[in-house]
């Protein structure tokens, strides 16, 4: 990406990484490398602050349109963002779900109202977003949502369990995937609801993982209520919107993320020295392939950019999450293998787990959550590729 960047691009670099070193000291020099997946837990209030701190100086929401608060950076300077923030090591970002997630989507899809409502408090990191779309019977298969909203005079009601919900506790607010036509079916009859978590009628479960931690949560909603105006779109229509929010999560920071994955593989090669493992032909090769891979995955990423660049993505973002979601996967499993059998030990008790055994646990996910590898298969296969669709009963 540096090859092709303007002599703005550069300026535009040499100042986010100036302004992350200047900061990224005194108060906040602790912060640095904590928080990401597995370690939701850690230091919140001072991720949370730091944020905060970013805000006030206008570093959050960097790639929004300036008439909703952000710098109006382009795509390719939101790259750079997203690079030099994971080169710094900073914090892993609270109020990832509202910046990236759902902010787009409602100045995408919003009406006016919404977007005056909702989009300040993201950017200043006031109110913080969870998603809610997985449930347990409809989890890879998103399409068999059951949560049910119905109208109640001049709001919603809405009752039913999601699952899988990261950061619920800590969050605000959530965007809810839920039926509101009585009698639908699959992709029809689903409604984009905003829903306060902070109210009667929401109750959140924290779910234990293997790692330990639980920023993974049931949520139960039991007559929750939102307002008649918190439906992004038109009722009906929610399919539609959140597929849309589903592309801008696979968007830019995902490049960033890719930093954060390099400096794993580089840990993993410095392991494999330092252990002997990388005398063996059959890890060696694992290792150059891994490389490769990374390699690969970025170049698709930039590739698919330009869905970004023209609004709402579209499918071909299956393809990234399902490349990413696999090669993070087989890391984890490659780095326990280098580890040999210390890798089965704890570090100590009751369940200390060092980095690359959380690495190896958590990465587990990465094939299932944000869409499991099958449907982004399906997606590809069906929407991309035009093959017919898959058979149902």
């Amino acid at each position: 990406m540096q090859r092709n960047e303007t002599p703005a691009d550069r300026a535009f670099r040499a100042e986010v990484r100036a302004w992350l070193e200047t900061h990224l000291s005194g108060d906040y020099a602790h912060a640095r490398g904590l928080g990401g997946p597995g370690r939701e837990h850690e230091a919140f209030e001072t991720r949370l602050a730091w944020e905060r701190h970013m805000a006030a100086a206008g570093w959050t929401c960097v790639g929004w349109p300036k008439e909703h608060g952000g710098r109006g950076a382009s795509l390719r300077q939101q790259v750079i963002f997203n690079e030099e923030y994971a080169l710094a090591g900073a914090p892993a970002r609270v109020g990832h779900i509202g910046e990236n997630l759902l902010g787009p989507t409602v100045i995408a899809f919003g009406t006016d109202e919404q977007r005056e409502r909702f989009l300040p408090p993201i950017v200043a990191v006031r109110e913080l977003w969870c998603q809610g779309y997985s449930e347990p019977g409809a989890g890879s298969d998103l399409a068999g949502v059951q949560t049910r909203a119905e109208r109640d005079g001049d709001g919603w009601r809405i009752t039913g369990q999601k699952v899988w919900t990261s950061l619920a506790l800590e969050s605000d607010w959530c965007f809810v995937l839920c039926r509101t036509e009585p009698g639908s079916e699959r992709h029809r009859g689903l409604s984009y609801l905003l829903v306060p978590m902070r109210q009667d009628g929401v109750e959140i479960r924290p779910i234990v993982q293997p790692t330990g931690t639980s920023e993974f949560n049931e949520v139960f909603f039991d007559g929750a209520r939102t307002d008649a105006s918190c439906v992004v779109g038109e009722p009906g229509d929610g399919w539609r919107i959140a597929m849309a929010t589903l592309g801008f999560e696979r968007g830019v920071a995902t490049l960033g993320q890719q930093v954060g994955f390099r400096r794993e593989l580089e840990g993993v090669i410095e392991l494999a020295r330092r252990t002997g493992a990388a005398a063996d032909p059959l890890l060696r090769d694992r290792l150059v392939r891994a490389w490769m891979g990374l390699e690969i995955m970025r170049l698709n990423a930039t590739r698919t950019m330009a869905g970004v660049a023209a609004g709402a993505p579209g499918p071909e973002s299956s393809i990234s999450k399902l490349v990413w979601g696999t090669w993070h996967r087989e890391l984890g499993e490659l780095a326990m293998d280098v580890l040999g059998a210390a890798g089965l030990v704890a570090q100590g008790e009751p369940y200390d787990l060092d980095d690359w055994q959380r690495l190896f646990l958590f990465s587990r996910a990465d094939t299932i959550y944000a869409g499991s590898n099958e449907i982004q298969r399906n997606i590809i296969a069906e929407r991309v590729l035009g093959l017919p669709r898959e058979t149902r009963p």
